[in-house]
């Protein structure tokens, strides 16, 4: 009884009798894991439609303007990404009314004869048109480096070689993502927490959509979703065109604007301390604060503040590495008196020449970038370790588990459905590595040897990753270890570091990407086989359309990726910018080891830091086990907590967490049940009413040689927060 009071809670608008016929079953007959019991339900209808022509005509529909819309709002200054929740939301009453107005009558194309509307609208047609979205919601990581070659290294290669970089990076580890089944989607026990929120929200939209009396007088999910994504797209007129300032309102910096450590201190683009973005899409984009759960956050707000309010202003007054020549955050690349460092000056053809960067002088960074870099280094041992203790014996008991292919209720109902022959997985694999191979010899991306090293890296972590997040929902990053090898091994080659670093990372995240949605698929009972034709399919789509939009930005915007071209700022492409300097270019040895004047070699202590910091709070855990407290210190989390600095602000973590504390703690807790009927839906009408907003002010306005905003103290001509020495260095000095 309290298992049917529990799921009552949570899916209010099902009905009783439904909820009590899946709880009649025996056990054995039900997953063994609890939350997928709640969550999941144990039975399957195989006649529900789902490979019909209103799937894939709205699945690619959706591909297609998420793909254009993520692109277009990645290179600007305040980024915004429309995800599963708004494409699941709006993508419902489009299904019904195609289903209720398309002839029924049957069509043939190409000897498949089908018909355009073979009834109700199916939660498997809805799961496969979110799923051709979600696997497409990042844009394609490889656009930055046809960014970075087009605008910082001045090196155009053909449309077609980007778009082979592109089609493979994403597309290979959809194929690696086959080989993971056995062990990753078949076992009761690999559970991916993130797929039973996602398969929630459907569940909860279809149960809404055929009730008769589900709303007891309370506004329905679709209507107040539709109210609140209008006053998102009103309001946000307002910080995104007519009144910027109230987008960061940086007052304590008001106090005394010509003060340079108090705008350092208090501007948005120094520390931000005290600045309030009324801007959703600035206080939402890192830390999504309806979605992410409170605990979470808490870490996060540990981190940001022991990293940006205690470290940082440490290393920087103090004039940790000449601190005080550079501005106290930044991504910019600087010589030892603060001037930037042109990379132009130490090049020969993009290559590394070391006469003349020894002539020129070694790189230098602002403390809060090199900081990062060592607390990320600390991030990558802290999640090995925090694993290896808290999940070791269960991470060895579910491998096991896996390995004996325990199947449960969900792999047994999922045998009534062709699976995907190995040899398709096996001839997708074979064909990528081979365009890999092909793309980059014969357009310079990289040697062929390092190709092989990039996915023997990504292969060799694709399961033991897996398992981490199939089980803690936590993803350790290979970037780091993938700028490391090849930065050791390939020193002075900027594009090939960054290739090398797409192969290596992106396809070991694309292959777990891919795999959450197969076991999305396998929770939802969705054919196997469909599956990968829609993923597939829409994953190609997605990337001309990735490229195509960014290659359109780059062209015909002025200024594009400067500051003089804002809103298109590209604050995360200059960030992969300077990355490639550090780490390809100048390479790790010059920066991070003992070679040519390196001075940041300290900060490859973070690797050794991370390692030990879980282990004193696993102890103390040990020992008191009725510390609640300590259980939910999480030091992966929260050294990865300012990971995204730069690019991001850290106003953006600031309000982001108090919207957090306010909706992902007081409304949780004292308004539950307004929490859980309206919290998601309330995330994904923000986000929906901000990104339709700034596309139509992009193109009925700032795209068009007409009249635009008057300059006034909302709209100012110059720094939007009126503070103009938080980008300044120390003395003042803006270059």
């Amino acid at each position: 009884m309290e298992k049917e009071e529990y799921i009552i809670e949570r899916f209010d608008d099902e009905k009783v009798e439904d909820i009590s016929a899946d709880y009649d079953l025996q056990e054995e007959d039900d997953s063994p894991i609890e939350e997928v019991r709640v969550t999941i339900p144990n039975t399957d209808d195989p006649s529900m439609p789902c490979n019909t022509f209103r799937m894939w005509f709205l699945g690619l529909l959706f591909t297609a303007a998420v793909s254009f819309v993520n692109q277009f709002f990645y290179l600007r200054q305040t980024q915004i990404s429309i995800g599963y929740s708004v494409v699941a939301l709006v993508s419902l009453p489009l299904g019904h009314m195609m289903a209720r107005f398309l002839p029924t009558r049957e069509m043939n194309l190409f000897g498949w004869t089908f018909s355009l509307n073979p009834g109700p609208f199916s939660i498997k047609e809805h799961i496969l048109i979110g799923t051709m979205t979600a696997v497409n919601t990042s844009t394609a990581y490889a656009v930055d480096i046809v960014i970075l070659q087009h605008l910082f290294y001045d090196d155009k290669q053909p449309f077609i070689a980007g778009l082979l970089l592109v089609f493979t990076t994403q597309v290979t580890g959809f194929a690696l993502a086959g080989a993971l089944r056995k062990f990753l989607i078949r076992p009761a026990h690999m559970i991916w927490p993130s797929t039973l929120v996602t398969a929630s929200l459907f569940r909860s939209l279809h149960a809404s959509s055929t009730a008769t009396s589900e709303d007891n007088g309370r506004t329905s999910r679709m209507k107040y979703f539709l109210l609140v994504t209008l006053g998102s797209f009103i309001y946000y007129w307002f910080p995104g065109f007519i009144f910027p300032t109230i987008g960061v309102l940086s007052w304590i910096c008001w106090i005394a604007p010509d003060n340079i450590v108090l705008s350092q201190l208090t501007g948005s683009n120094g520390l931000g301390i005290g600045t309030i973005a009324l801007d959703w899409s600035a206080a939402s984009y890192y830390v999504q604060p309806l979605v992410t759960p409170w605990f979470a956050q808490v870490n996060i707000l540990i981190g940001f503040i022991l990293v940006a309010w205690v470290m940082v202003p440490w290393a920087y007054y103090t004039n940790l590495w000449d601190s005080k020549n550079y501005p106290i955050l930044s991504a910019g690349l600087f010589l030892q008196d603060g001037s930037p460092y042109n990379k132009s000056m130490i090049l020969d053809n993009n290559i590394l020449s070391p006469e003349k960067y020894r002539e020129y002088g070694p790189m230098r960074m602002d403390s809060f970038f090199a900081l990062t870099y060592g607390v990320g280094f600390a991030g990558l041992t802290a999640t090995v370790v925090h694993v290896i203790l808290y999940n070791g014996k269960e991470m060895i008991a579910r491998w096991k588990s896996a390995r004996a292919e325990n199947e449960d209720i969900h792999s047994r109902l999922m045998r009534v459905y062709p699976e995907v022959p190995d040899w398709w997985y096996i001839s997708l694999f074979v064909v990528s590595l081979a365009l890999s191979l092909f793309t980059c010899q014969q357009f310079n991306f990289m040697p062929w040897w390092a190709v092989l090293l990039a996915m023997a890296i990504a292969i060799f972590f694709v399961l033991p990753v897996g398992i981490v997040q199939a089980v803690t929902n936590q993803q350790p990053g290979l970037n780091i270890v993938t700028e490391y090898v090849i930065g050791y091994m390939l020193p002075g080659y900027a594009i090939a570091n960054v290739t090398f670093k797409t192969y290596g990372y992106i396809v070991n995240v694309q292959a777990l990407t891919f795999t959450a949605d197969l076991k999305l698929g396998h929770y939802m009972k969705i054919p196997p086989r469909i599956m990968f034709m829609a993923q597939i399919v829409s994953t190609l789509i997605s990337g001309v359309i990735n490229l195509s939009t960014a290659t359109w930005l780059i062209n015909t915007r002025p200024n594009v990726c400067t500051p003089e071209g804002a809103p298109f700022t590209c604050r995360s492409t200059n960030t992969f910018y300077s990355a490639s300097i550090i780490w390809g270019a100048i390479g790790p040895a010059r920066v991070f080891g003992n070679v040519d004047g390196a001075i940041y070699s300290p900060v490859q202590w973070g690797f050794l830091v991370g390692a030990i910091l879980p282990v004193p709070f696993w102890l103390l855990a040990k020992k008191f086990p009725n510390v609640a407290w300590l259980k939910y210190v999480h030091w992966p989390v929260l050294l990865a907590a300012t990971s995204n600095m730069p690019p991001a602000l850290p106003y953006f973590y600031t309000n982001g967490l108090f919207i957090g504390f306010v909706f992902a703690f007081l409304i949780r807790r004292y308004r539950y049940d307004w929490w859980a009927r309206y919290n998601y839906l309330t995330s994904a009408a923000l986000d929906t009413g901000v990104a339709i907003c700034g596309l139509v002010i992009f193109f009925a306005i700032q795209s068009w040689e007409g009249p635009a905003m008057p300059f006034w103290w909302g709209n100012p001509d110059g720094p939007t927060d009126h503070c103009p020495h938080g980008g300044a260095n120390y003395f003042g000095v803006s270059y």
